[in-house]
C-alpha cells in the first residue's frame, strides 16, 4: 500500500495555501488536496458493503487507505480487506480513529449500519474532512436535516452512495427533463419485490423476540460503539451481518435501502420535494419490531410548477406484492446495472427492481442502480422516440467523482443537499410502515399534522443515549 508522509495541513503549508487562507478567511480549503496528490481516505465499515465500496475508491487510483475502523475488527467479515491493507492501522472506534490519525485524514467513508452513519458523519465534518456516506444517509428525518446544516457549515465534500447518480441513469434523466421529455408526470411507480431478512419470521413477534435473545459477545464486537447514540440492547449475534437492517431501531428497510437507487432521480429532476400525505395502501405482517413482510404506499406530492403536475409516487415492497405493469412493459427488457448479488434484471426473476413512469401520453419504463429508460407505451410514444436528445457519458463514476469532489475538481453529484431531501421523502414512508397509518405532512412546517407518535419521530427519532447527545448540534 502506497502512504505519503504528510498531512492536508502539511501540504497547505508547503504550497503556501494555508498563508493564503489566513490573509482571506473567507478562502475554505478544508478536505481538499492538490491536483497532483491522492486523498488520504479512512474508512469506517470494512466487510460487506464497505469492503466493496473500498476497493471500488481505491481502484479509482486517487487515494490512500490510511485507516481501518470496524467494530468487528479481526471478524471473518474483515479479513479481506485487512488482508488488503495490512499497514493501516486499526481502529473498533472511530473516535479514537480521529483523535489519533486526525491530521493524516482527508476523507472518510462511512459504511456502516443505517443508524450509525449520522454519528460517524457528524464527527468527520467537524474535522474537516470529505464524506462518503453509504445510503440512506441518515436514519431519521431529524437526523438528515442536522446533516444537512454540517454540510453548509463545514463547507466539505459530500457524497451518498446510491452509485447510480453518476451513472447513465442520472444523464439520461437530467437531459430528457431539461428537453421537456419528462414534463406532466402524474403516476411514478418504484418496486422492489425480492425477499427480505426479516421475511424469515413472516411477522411473528414471538419468532422475533426469540431470534433477538441475548448471547455471549464471543467475537469480542465493540458492542458500546455499534450501537452509537442508540439505546442499551443486549449484545446478540443477529443484529450483525446486515440483519440490522430488519429492525425499525437500527435500519430503513427495503424503501431505505433501494429507494435511493430507484426513486433518486425522480426525486431530484423531477422536484418532488416532501409530500403532503403518505397512505400505507398495503401492509402484510406489520409487527412493532421488523418491517412489513409486505407494503405498498402512496406519496402525494402537490404540483411545483410548470410541467410539474401533482404527482402520485407509490412503492411497492415484498415478494409477489407487484404493481399493475402497462401493455408493453414486458417486451422490452431493463438494461439494469444494479449488482447481480442484489436482484438485478439479468437473475430471471419475474419482476426486477425498477420503475414505471406515466407521463403526458408517454411510458417511460426503468431499473435501477444506474438503468436507463426505455419508452414503451402512449399515444405519443413513436412521437417521443424520434425526437430523443443525445445524452452525454458520465465524466467519471460515484467513487471517482467523490474524490475529485475532495480535491475540489469536481462537485460532488449526490452531496447532501440533493440525496438528504430525497432520504427525508422515504423516511416519511419508513414512519408509515412504523406506525402502520396513513400521515399528513405539512411541507412548509415541515411537520407530521395528524399523529403524535409519527411527529415524535420525525423530529427525534431515537433519543440519543448519555454520552452521545453532542452530535446532534450543529
Amino acid at each position: 500500500m502506497e502512504r505519503i508522509s504528510y498531512s492536508r495541513r502539511s501540504f497547505l503549508k508547503r504550497t503556501g495555501v494555508a498563508s493564503a487562507c489566513a490573509a482571506f478567511p473567507f478562502l475554505r480549503v478544508a478536505g481538499q488536496t492538490s491536483p497532483n496528490e491522492k486523498v488520504n481516505l479512512a474508512c469506517c465499515g470494512i466487510g460487506n458493503q464497505g469492503a466493496g465500496d473500498i476497493n471500488a475508491l481505491f481502484a479509482t487510483g486517487l487515494c490512500n487507505i490510511v485507516a481501518l475502523c470496524d467494530t468487528e475488527m479481526g471478524g471473518k467479515r474483515t479479513q479481506k480487506t485487512l488482508q488488503k491493507f495490512p499497514n493501516a492501522p486499526r481502529f473498533t472506534d472511530f473516535r479514537k480513529m480521529f483523535d489519533k490519525h486526525d491530521k493524516e485524514i482527508d476523507a472518510v467513508l462511512v459504511a456502516t449500519p443505517d443508524h450509525s452513519h449520522f454519528v460517524i458523519t457528524m464527527e468527520a465534518m467537524r474535522r474537516g474532512k470529505g464524506v462518503f456516506v453509504e445510503k440512506p444517509l441518515a436514519h431519521s428525518f431529524n437526523q438528515i436535516d442536522l446533516l444537512m446544516a454540517a454540510e453548509q457549515k463545514y463547507k466539505v465534500a459530500t457524497q451518498m452512495g446510491n452509485q447510480g447518480h453518476s451513472d447513465g441513469n442520472y444523464f439520461q434523466f437530467k437531459t430528457w427533463q431539461e428537453a421537456g421529455v419528462l414534463d406532466n408526470v402524474t403516476k411514478f411507480v418504484a418496486h422492489m419485490n425480492g425477499g427480505r431478512r426479516w421475511h424469515k419470521w413472516k411477522g411473528d413477534p414471538a419468532a422475533i423476540k426469540k431470534a433477538i435473545a441475548k448471547q455471549p459477545n464471543t467475537n469480542n464486537v465493540d458492542w458500546d460503539t455499534w450501537l452509537a447514540h442508540v439505546a442499551e440492547h443486549d449484545f446478540t449475534e443477529q443484529y450483525l451481518n446486515g440483519d440490522w437492517r430488519c429492525f425499525y431501531e437500527f435500519g430503513n428497510g427495503a424503501l431505505g435501502d433501494w429507494g435511493a437507487h430507484i426513486l433518486d432521480t425522480g426525486h431530484q429532476f423531477l422536484k418532488w420535494g416532501l409530500p403532503t400525505s403518505v397512505e400505507p395502501l398495503k401492509m402484510e405482517g406489520w409487527n412493532p419490531y421488523v418491517f412489513p413482510m409486505a407494503s405498498t404506499l402512496l406519496f402525494k406530492v402537490p404540483a411545483r410548477g410548470p410541467g410539474l403536475p401533482a404527482c402520485d409516487v407509490y412503492w411497492y415492497d415484498g415478494v409477489g406484492n407487484h404493481p399493475e405493469l402497462p401493455e408493453g412493459f414486458h417486451g422490452v427488457k431493463t438494461n439494469s446495472n444494479a449488482p447481480a448479488s442484489l436482484g438485478g434484471s439479468d437473475q430471471g426473476k419475474a419482476l426486477p427492481p425498477g420503475k414505471e413512469i406515466y407521463g403526458d401520453g408517454v411510458i417511460f419504463k426503468g431499473g435501477s442502480h444506474g438503468s436507463t429508460l426505455s419508452v414503451i407505451g402512449g399515444e405519443k410514444a413513436d412521437a417521443v422516440k424520434a425526437t430523443l436528445p443525445q445524452v452525454p457519458k458520465s465524466p467519471s463514476n460515484h467513487y471517482k467523482n467523490f474524490l475529485l469532489g475532495v480535491k475540489g475538481e469536481e462537485v460532488c453529484r449526490s452531496r447532501f443537499a440533493v440525496s438528504g431531501p430525497l432520504c427525508q421523502f422515504m423516511c416519511l414512508g419508513i414512519i408509515v410502515q412504523n406506525v402502520n397509518a396513513k400521515l399528513e405532512f405539512d411541507p412548509k412546517t415541515r411537520k407530521i399534522t395528524n399523529h403524535d407518535a409519527a411527529q415524535a419521530l420525525l423530529r427525534i427519532g431515537e433519543p440519543p443515549r448519555k454520552g452521545w447527545e453532542e452530535y446532534f448540534k450543529v
